[in-house]
């Protein structure tokens, strides 16, 4: 008779074999992971700070250059090529002062051409205007002759007159003096309202001539000023700063040759990160050190235009007594963009350059550990803390660059 043989369960013993193996493998990987969020560090190799109350005052500092409160920009009124140089860059010139002149021929023998045009379009104007006023002298002497008529005529009517009345001249004859009396008379008023008629269209013409003529002398008179053109000439008093034109060099009109500097005040102007835009406007003060001495300075002027990631503004000094300072000069400039206000702080450092200010090491003890935390306004001195933080609290703020993957640091 056969015996029944229990066939061993050979899975389970497989399952009890592989147990102690993972459980030695989750040790590992759990000392593992736990090595790699740890790291120690000599308290001497970090800085540590510490979280305070204080007044935080929003502001920034920017480098500024001092140029003159006024310029003014020297165009080319007239292209050309260089043919003079009268003056040189860094000069001071004075107002109505030549600086150089410039030369093209196809302008000027433009100029020349409606010169001449103008000129005889004036002597033709002239010429007209003559023979309106010889027309109005021969209707004169045409007037005086068929007046004498009318007299001679008048006359002889009243002498006839009294012939007729005499019975010594004939009715026939008579007759012939009174028609002669009435032609002579209606033929002269005839003239005369002729001539006034022709007088008054002279008369209006002649104000026509005389009007064109006015023009064309101004326009004469603007055409040889324009020839002055070719001189560049210096509009107001100053510094002749930018001004380096070539002999030969030819510029087109409009084209700017260099600028006039006035020697009446300065004012600074800097270059800001386009991050400040919004927070940039006119009537923001801020300060400068200036031999010793902190000087208020206030926002004039805001340029919007993004230029490589950075707009310009303008700030004028404020002080009641006269600044003298030189052209170029590089200022420090405090600009505030609020008023101070006491809040939570924390010191400046480079934690932020990894972390972006989202989290940080706190220290507890002989441990550092990872935090999060939220920061807002910052200064060059301080991060407003908006929460995660509390005063009293010490943090490291060094750089985090070993430290990414870190959420313990072991204090030795």
């Amino acid at each position: 008779m056969d015996t029944i043989v229990t066939r061993k369960n050979r899975k389970n013993k497989y399952l009890l074999l592989a147990l102690p193996v993972f459980l030695a493998a989750g040790y590992f990987l759990t000392t593992a992971a736990i090595s790699k969020r740890s790291f120690n560090v000599n308290r001497n190799e970090i800085t540590i700070k510490t979280v305070e109350t204080a007044y935080f005052e929003d502001y920034i500092v920017l480098q500024a250059k001092t140029e003159p409160l006024n310029s003014i920009l020297l165009n080319v009124i007239e292209g050309g090529s260089i043919q003079e140089i009268f003056a040189a860059n860094g000069d001071l010139v004075t107002k109505g002062q030549s600086l150089a002149k410039l030369y093209n021929p196809n302008t000027e023998l433009s100029y020349v051409t409606q010169e001449t045009s103008i000129i005889e379009q004036i002597n033709n104007l002239n010429k007209a205007k003559l023979d309106l006023r010889n027309q109005e002298l021969s209707m004169a002497k045409d007037l005086v002759a068929i007046d004498h008529d009318y007299q001679d005529a008048k006359n002889l009517y009243d002498l006839n007159q009294k012939l007729f009345r005499q019975e010594i001249l004939s009715r026939n004859e008579w007759e012939k003096t009174q028609e002669n009396f009435r032609f002579q008379k209606e033929r002269k008023n005839i003239i005369q309202q002729s001539i006034q008629r022709e007088k008054e269209a002279n008369r209006i013409q002649i104000n026509q001539i005389s009007q064109s003529q006015a023009t064309m002398y101004k326009s004469l008179e603007i055409l040889r000023s324009n020839k002055k053109n070719f001189l560049v000439i210096a509009p107001l008093a100053g510094r002749l700063t930018s001004f380096e034109p070539i002999l030969g060099k030819n510029y087109v009109a409009g084209e700017s040759i260099g600028k006039i500097d006035v020697m009446k005040g300065y004012k600074l102007v800097a270059e800001i990160d386009e991050f400040y835009l919004p927070r940039v406007t006119e009537n923001q003060k801020g300060k400068v050190e200036y031999k010793g001495k902190e000087i208020d300075v206030v926002v004039s002027k805001v340029v919007p235009e993004i230029k490589n990631g950075r707009f310009l503004a303008e700030l004028n000094f404020i002080s009641n007594k006269p600044i003298t300072v030189q052209q170029g000069l590089s200022f420090s400039v405090r600009l505030i963009l609020s008023e101070k206000q006491k809040t939570v702080v924390l010191p400046r450092g480079r934690f932020n350059e990894e972390t972006g200010g989202k989290w940080i090491f706190v220290v507890n003890g002989d441990k550092a550990e990872y935090r999060e935390i939220k920061l807002g306004r910052e200064n060059p001195l301080y991060h407003e803390v908006l929460s995660g933080l509390k005063p009293g609290d010490k943090v490291v703020t060094s750089n985090y660059a070993d430290y990414k993957e870190i959420k313990i640091l072991n204090l030795n």
